[in-house]
């Protein structure tokens, strides 16, 4: 079992009770799912380079990941509709656990010159959205073996009403945010 659920079953309940002042456990708010995206958009040129990042994607989630396709036709970005751009996975349970351990514990700090995450990242219904500019910062990923540093997107869904429910409950788990 993970470290982190542990550590949200016992700690953080009681915490966000005592902060928030609910009055069931089952009202404190806890991580739902965590999605992420690596958007590709050179794969539109050449299909290898969807395959790479879709193989860098399911070595950091440690999941199988989903292609995306485009919704719409751009055509200043010579995009037709239905064509591959990227890809995504959805980490819920343990999984999701495990990666968000990872993340706060060992990529974050090796983010060069890193004073912290966004702490205004926030949608108004308590998700939190950061982006990340290598996948170099996960050490599963070889130096030697990657085609191309690319960035993704990290979403934490939360069943937070608020982002102040959402910041304390993402600051419990040792999310580092700027002061």
């Amino acid at each position: 079992m993970s470290r982190y659920k542990d550590l949200y079953k016992d700690q953080i309940v009681d915490g966000m009770i005592k902060k928030f002042g609910y009055k069931n456990k089952m009202e404190v708010p806890k991580v739902d799912k965590i999605v992420i995206n690596m958007g590709v958009g050179e794969a539109k040129d050449n299909a290898k380079i969807l395959e790479s990042a879709v193989k860098d994607l399911e070595t950091i989630s440690g999941q199988k990941a989903v292609i995306t396709r485009a919704k719409n036709a751009i055509a200043n970005f010579k995009i037709r509709e239905g064509m591959n751009i990227g890809c995504k996975v959805t980490l819920r349970g343990e999984r999701m656990y495990d990666f968000l351990d990872r993340l706060v514990n060992l990529a974050l700090p090796r983010v060069r010159d890193f004073r912290g995450v966004n702490p205004n990242a926030f949608d108004g219904r308590g998700n939190y959205a950061l982006g990340i500019k290598e996948q170099i910062i996960f050490p599963e990923i070889e130096y030697d073996k990657i085609d191309k540093v690319r960035g993704m997107d990290v979403i934490v869904v939360t069943t937070a009403k608020t982002d102040e429910e959402a910041r304390e409950l993402l600051t419990q788990f040792g999310m580092p945010f700027s002061k």
